[in-house]
């Protein structure tokens, strides 16, 4: 008999949560027992979600259900961590949380709880014996997995980066660079070399080849709704071929990242829980370019992925999804 998971989701009415729910209504082992949303308590879901009519009867609740084996906790910056710290949530209860709040290993403690970071493809063995996953941020997951072959290698330096993302990188709540009238049409960097993400980038590549790699990363605001490109370049001696096959060889046991031989683009992984990943070799430059949904394989479909190897599951298990190429 398959197992089934009974689910709690805190901070339902964002973009990373309406995701997660459709992802989990289609999970064979998954069961949400309820969706908590202070501002839209007793509304249907598909108020807010309104593609979820027809689908399902879920009504936003402002009550927490203890008895649940896992709560995704969907909120902003320092919510979690103040979630946690008014709710009580039993020991059992498995907790996996997409804000920032317990990336960092120096934050990575709530009282007897520890938080493991939940990138699979660095920490797959860890995430499945672990009860609290902190979920890596988007542009972090697409940065390291273009980075992580190289770290492992020791063969990182001085890496410069460069990533555009969609607007609802920005989240559901009204910023004035997510007016259509802005965005549309328009492009921006912002936060140049001070993004939240760094920290975290950092510390998995430290974990990897032993000592802190510079990264030098200006992120850059899209006119399109989802899915983030980056690109990052380094001085290396290792030859184009030498580095496909180290690449190849990384992800071989990693079912959601891809290493193609032509130059890849956005809507091969736009709606997918795929990372794409090409290299070029340009005089002593190794250039490497990987794109990620930002609401999929770098929010949503990594948290439902964690869940699935927390609970033994096939790592694959509700993410077999269909790319919008057209």
């Amino acid at each position: 008999m398959s197992i089934k998971i009974n689910i709690g989701i805190i901070g339902g009415a964002g973009y990373t949560a309406g995701e997660l729910i459709r992802l989990l209504m289609h999970h064979s082992n998954a069961n949400i027992v309820f969706v908590h949303s202070k501002s839209n308590t007793g509304k249907p879901l598909h108020t807010i979600h309104n593609d979820l009519i027809g689908d399902t009867d879920i009504i936003f609740t402002n009550n927490i259900v203890k008895d649940v084996d896992l709560i995704f906790l969907c909120v902003g910056y320092t919510e979690a961590r103040k979630f946690l710290q008014e709710n009580e949530i039993l020991n059992t209860t498995k907790i996996i949380d997409l804000s920032h709040d317990f990336r960092l290993y120096e934050h990575n403690n709530f009282g007897e709880r520890k938080f493991i970071y939940g990138l699979p493809e660095l920490n797959k063995e860890e995430i499945k014996v672990a009860n609290n996953i902190a979920n890596p941020g988007c542009f972090a997951t697409c940065i390291q997995l273009g980075l992580l072959p190289l770290a492992k290698e020791k063969l990182l330096s001085t890496i410069h980066t460069t990533g555009i993302t969609g607007s609802t990188g920005a989240g559901q709540s009204m910023q004035a660079t997510s007016h259509f009238s802005w965005r549309v049409n328009n492009i921006q960097a912002y936060k140049t070399l001070t993004h939240q993400h760094v920290d975290e980038i950092k510390q998995s590549l430290q974990q990897l080849q032993g000592n802190e790699a510079s990264l030098h990363f200006v992120p850059w605001r899209g006119d399109f709704a989802r899915g983030i490109f980056v690109t990052s370049y380094c001085q290396s001696n290792v030859s184009l071929d030498e580095a496909n096959e180290l690449y190849k060889s990384y992800y071989a046991t990693h079912p959601f990242v891809h290493i193609s031989n032509v130059m890849i683009d956005l809507k091969q992984v736009v709606n997918t829980n795929k990372a794409v990943i090409y290299i070029e070799k340009i005089d002593d430059q190794l250039v490497i370019h990987s794109a990620i949904d930002n609401l999929l394989k770098g929010a949503s479909g990594q948290a439902l992925q964690n869940m699935n190897l927390m609970f033994g599951l096939e790592e694959t298990k509700g993410l077999k999804l269909k790319a919008v190429k057209f």
